[in-house]
């Protein structure tokens, strides 16, 4: 049975809150408010979770920052196996949820070489079979070619991966052949310096990357769906579900644990497909993170897939 592991080189504690008529400087009072683990490996191994695949998730803690993020997803039921750095803490990000997606994130902690080196030495114990994620920004502290050279010191063991990073971050990743890439339709533009509408639009571009190495590219375009190139030739293209929106913050990082979720159950893109899809909409139409029974009634509803 294959072993899924998560990597969030960058975790956060979200400290989630609503304001009634937010005001600069005076003293505003919180509505709601509510503290969560975040990132967006950690977001997969939520998700993978709710739909009942059990993940480890990976990454660097930091001071008691990090301590409540591991103590938080272990209450979750998600297995953690973060490295101790001792040079700062982990980040807290403030996100004001009645301004419009108002964010101040923080810079999170100092990385060293020794912590990057268990890093590897930890990855490098992956067996064939499992399926890596590797999701999210790297840290400053962190060599920006740091997934590159995960990948190239796994390159043969016969692990899976799954990529889901922006730019120049992703296209390094191309040349080791990842099983599946996530971009979002700006993300795609961004890379080739242009702008995309519909979903036909996405198809050329989604095939220059296979060109370069990628073997499933997945694009998520919000309310607009999603369009799945396969590495056997396929172009799938579908429609959100009718609901309404209310929160964007890990829809993405749903759908990519919703593909894989499908993909290990049948081993077919279109049932993956329609599971990513179900899974980043049922994330979308909640203020949380979708269950399985919710993606499972949003399945039916993309039986043309």
């Amino acid at each position: 049975m294959s072993l899924l592991y998560t990597v969030t080189l960058n975790p956060s504690l979200d400290y989630l809150v609503t304001v009634d008529r937010f005001r600069l400087g005076v003293t505003n009072r919180t509505t709601s408010e509510k503290m969560v683990p975040g990132g967006k490996g950690i977001n997969v191994s939520i998700v993978l979770r709710n739909l009942g695949y059990p993940s480890t998730a990976i990454g660097f803690k930091a001071g008691f920052v990090g301590e409540e993020i591991a103590r938080c997803l272990e209450k979750m039921g998600i297995r953690t196996d973060f490295i101790p750095v001792s040079q700062g803490v982990n980040r807290i990000n403030v996100k004001l949820l009645s301004e419009d997606g108002t964010e101040i994130n923080g810079a999170g902690p100092f990385v060293g070489e020794q912590e990057t080196k268990l890093l590897f030495q930890k990855l490098e114990q992956l067996e064939k079979g499992d399926v890596l994620f590797l999701s999210g920004s790297v840290p400053a502290s962190l060599p920006s070619g740091i997934y590159t050279e995960i990948m190239r010191r796994l390159e043969g063991k016969g692990v899976t991966f799954i990529v889901d990073a922006a730019k120049q971050l992703l296209l390094n990743t191309l040349a080791y052949h990842p099983f599946l890439i996530k971009p979002n339709r700006q993300e795609l533009g961004e890379i080739f310096s242009t702008e995309l509408s519909d979903r036909e639009s996405v198809v050329p571009y989604g095939k220059k990357l296979q060109d370069r190495g990628a073997l499933n590219v997945l694009i998520s375009m919000g309310a607009d769906g999603a369009v799945l190139l396969t590495q056997d030739g396929q172009v799938l293209m579908q429609e959100a579900p009718d609901g309404c929106a209310v929160n964007s913050v890990g829809a993405g990082d749903s759908m990519v644990a919703g593909f894989m979720a499908g993909w290990l159950e049948t081993k077919d893109y279109r049932c993956a497909f329609r599971k990513a899809i179900a899974a980043g909409s049922a994330s979308a139409f909640t203020d949380g993170f979708c269950t399985r029974e919710e993606v499972e009634a949003l399945e039916r509803c993309c039986d043309s897939i």
